[in-house]
């Protein structure tokens, strides 16, 4: 069966790193997503986002896709199923509501896995070492979505792990756990 990694949380949570990890350890490659956003230092285009206009990002088949403080974000059929042509196993990170969607559509499929941290504090610090410019860190810890993202949706309670990513080597370990799981049903 093959499954998607579905990687939620506010911003700062670690969806990023989480999603490289399970690339490099666990060969899941991550679904690309598109964005109109700029690209931050060091990104590229096709390889960590479909970078597009406002006029390139409407002409594609989205799954879900989301306005997040100002830019638009979006995952396409056609992202899910390049993704799907390369592993069985994939993985995508996604808003909540972004999460929500994914259950909705893919059912069974989808495996939510929900990243919190112990102190909201320390959410802006990490967002601020990656290199966002300070006004977009601002207007995204101002968001309504950045508000709901850091509770995990009611709809999802019961529904997906929670990972508390406080310290990696824990958060390693979990992971670790959830791919054993993983190998054995689709080896089972």
């Amino acid at each position: 069966m093959q499954r998607v990694i579905v990687i939620t949380g506010a911003t700062g949570t670690g969806k990023t790193t989480v999603s490289q990890y399970l690339r490099d350890r666990y060969q899941v490659p991550r679904i690309i997503t598109h964005t109109t956003r700029p690209k931050r230092p060091g990104e590229r285009d096709r390889v960590d986002y479909y970078f597009e206009t406002k006029e390139s990002f409407s002409h594609n088949h989205f799954l879900e896709s989301v306005t997040y403080s100002g830019y638009q974000y979006g995952s396409s059929y056609e992202g899910l199923e390049r993704a799907f042509q390369t592993a069985p196993i994939v993985s995508i990170v996604l808003d909540t509501k972004g999460a929500l969607t994914y259950v909705r559509e893919l059912g069974d499929q989808a495996l939510v896995l929900f990243l919190t941290v112990s102190q909201t504090g320390v959410l802006k610090d990490r967002i601020e070492r990656r290199g966002d410019q300070l006004a977009m860190i601002e207007a995204r810890i101002q968001s309504d979505e950045y508000r709901r993202d850091l509770q995990l949706p009611t709809e999802l309670d019961g529904a997906a792990t929670v990972i508390q990513n406080d310290d990696w080597e824990q958060t390693k370990g979990r992971l670790g756990s959830l791919m054993a799981d993983l190998t054995r049903v689709k080896e089972g």
